[in-house]
């Protein structure tokens, strides 16, 4: 079966940089778009940044410029490198199968088995 592994997140200061890490097994993950989510309380997920086999990236507004997404088929790992960080980047992050749909980043329709995500918090 499909899991997700998603780690790296943290406490960080504004301006500070993380990069995330996430690992899937059970699925083609070498074929699959794939791409990073973000839920903060209260708040509906979001789409953060995909990326297709053939490494074409999609980022989120607020993502371009600060956010470098990439993957290693070799390791069925994706990377999320975030720069810059604000207080509204505050949030679990998910990983998961993704759909691009013009500005639009989604889960994969048929995608049911998220990760535990990771915490990203930025604070002073």
């Amino acid at each position: 079966q499909v899991k997700i592994v998603e780690s790296g997140g943290e406490l960080v200061q504004p301006g500070g940089s993380l990069r995330l890490s996430c690992t899937a097994s059970g699925l083609p993950f070498d074929d699959r778009t794939m791409g990073w989510f973000r839920q903060a309380p209260g708040q509906e997920r979001e789409g953060v940044s995909c990326i297709n086999k053939k490494a074409e990236v999609w980022h989120a507004g607020f993502a371009q410029g600060r956010f470098t997404l990439s993957r290693d088929n070799g390791k069925n790992t994706l990377y999320l490198q975030m720069t810059n960080l604000k207080p509204d980047d505050t949030a679990m992050y998910y990983c998961a199968p993704c759909q691009v749909f013009g500005p639009r980043l989604v889960p994969h329709q048929t995608f049911r088995t998220w990760g535990q995500g990771t915490q990203v918090t930025v604070s002073s």
